[in-house]
């Protein structure tokens, strides 16, 4: 390919970001122009836009912003949300676009794309994960401090393909991924609010989905390091580390990955289904955790 063409290639992306910001800035008030920090509300958190302040506050629909991809997964509303978070002004993305559901990296990440040309520096992610670590129990959290990329290790990868150097470096370390300030303040604003809810900090491995684990799977990857697992998150942090932006992603735990091996038939009846992951339960723990997490994202936000 040649240089023009890398350009053409890589500026595309940042020309269409450019295109929904000033369609975006049309729209909301002027003092929602220049948000601070973006939040992606994972599965089942869409209540964490609620913490904004009600005034001023816009929100848009992913189908009404131009280049901008839909959701098609139930719990993910499909919205951009503008507003406050006390004095922080911010922007919410309730719901996010997966790669199982048929997009590209380039168009899955697009969002993030979209979060850096708007002069965003801080991004927050939240996702619902199993959990893998047999110590963590439905309902905890954990704050992620390492990632394991499975597709990534694979060839499927976020930044795969042309690069633009005015953006990102070509080769990217993400030894450093997870802001260590970022997530010591979840520890003290968790302190602070006297939440019970555990906390952990813990490696998020991303699967690309959309089938659950089987047993197998989920031993290998207990066995690789991880102590959570999910199919989303990881491409969101790299596209936002390879813009320049500071990261902390938090991870609710909705159900324990089952690790242990299928029953055999030789060994006569036995219940498969039991601790079988449902989307349903995935939607139920979120909602009762819902208010813990709506608390610490706004005391987290208002110490930045």
């Amino acid at each position: 390919m040649s240089e023009s063409s890398v350009t053409e290639v890589t500026t595309s992306l940042t020309q269409r970001a450019t295109v929904v910001m000033n369609f975006i800035r049309g729209i909301v008030p002027t003092e929602l122009h220049y948000p601070k920090i973006a939040v992606i509300c994972g599965s089942g958190l869409h209540h964490l836009a609620d913490a904004l302040n009600s005034f001023p506050r816009s929100e848009i629909p992913f189908s009404d912003l131009p280049y901008f991809p839909l959701t098609t997964v139930e719990g993910h509303l499909g919205k951009l949300v503008f507003g406050y978070f006390g004095t922080v002004p911010a922007v919410c993305m309730v719901g996010r676009i997966h790669f199982y559901e048929g997009n590209p990296f380039d168009i899955s990440v697009f969002p993030v794309r979209l979060f850096s040309v708007m002069g965003i520096s801080t991004l927050l992610v939240t996702n619902a994960a199993g959990g893998l670590n047999s110590e963590y129990k439905v309902g905890d959290l954990m704050v992620l401090n390492d990632h394991i990329n499975f597709p990534g290790l694979a060839g499927w990868h976020p930044l795969k393909g042309p690069n633009d150097p005015l953006i990102g470096p070509r080769f990217l370390a993400l030894s450093d991924a997870y802001d260590l300030e970022l997530r010591r303040k979840v520890f003290e604003s968790a302190q602070a609010l006297k939440l019970s809810r555990a906390i952990h900090e813990g490696v998020y491995v991303f699967v690309s989905g959309p089938t659950y684990e089987t047993r197998a799977e989920s031993r290998m990857l207990k066995m690789l390091g991880a102590d959570a697992v999910g199919m989303s998150t990881v491409p969101e942090i790299i596209i936002a580390r390879h813009c320049g932006m500071k990261v902390l992603a938090i991870s609710l735990i909705t159900n324990a990955v089952v690790t242990a091996p299928t029953p055999k038939a030789s060994q006569g009846p036995a219940n498969l289904s039991a601790g079988k992951a449902n989307h349903e339960e995935v939607i139920e723990a979120a909602r009762q955790a819902g208010e813990d997490m709506r608390a610490l994202v706004l005391d987290v936000i208002s110490k930045l």
